[in-house]
């Protein structure tokens, strides 16, 4: 039943022994499925969700859909991106070090540039790149999250924004 018609349901008066009473298991059924419908809203990353929207929404779109000629959609290749070790490095330098040049999303290229977030704390990067790839692309629960540990790993070996483009290319080009 729809969260719709389980509330018109409760609202249908029902009698017994001739005294109304509403159907209460409906009404809890119907505050269930609302509750339920908020919870799926809920980011299982906030700190990633607060720090996105912050810092990548403006280019990207509150949702990760992208902006058409300015940012790439961030609703599928992260999650693949976060299933292999060299697609998480990908995330990782991405975030870190920024990355410029055309790359192709799906049917779309994009030509622009990134900029980089090494000013943000490893346990920040690590909860955004969570945040984009969990909860946003819908990586399945089995994939490890990214962890602040990650982040610092890759900092100790720096890239510039070339590096990044081309480490991205040779990742596609590998099928990953």
């Amino acid at each position: 039943m729809s969260r719709d018609g389980a509330f018109e349901e409760a609202r249908t008066v029902h009698t017994l022994a001739g005294t109304p009473v509403i159907a209460l298991t409906t009404l809890v059924a119907a505050l269930a499925c609302a509750l339920g419908a908020r919870a799926a809203d809920t980011p299982a990353y906030p700190q990633g969700a607060t720090a996105f929207q912050s810092n990548c929404a403006m280019c990207h779109g509150a949702a990760g859909a992208g902006v058409p000629g300015l940012a790439p959609p961030l609703l599928s290749e992260p999650a693949r991106f976060a299933s292999s070790p060299e697609g998480r490095r990908q995330l990782v330098i991405t975030l870190l070090y920024g990355m410029f040049g055309d790359i192709a999303v799906g049917q779309s290229h994009f030509n622009s540039q990134m900029p980089e977030f090494a000013r943000l704390d490893d346990a920040t990067l690590a909860a955004t790149l969570n945040y984009v790839a969990f909860d946003l692309a819908h990586a399945v629960n089995t994939i490890k999250p990214i962890a602040a540990e990650d982040i610092a790993a890759e900092r100790a070996h720096p890239l510039d924004a070339a590096a990044v483009r081309e480490h991205r290319k040779s990742l596609l080009a590998g099928g990953s």
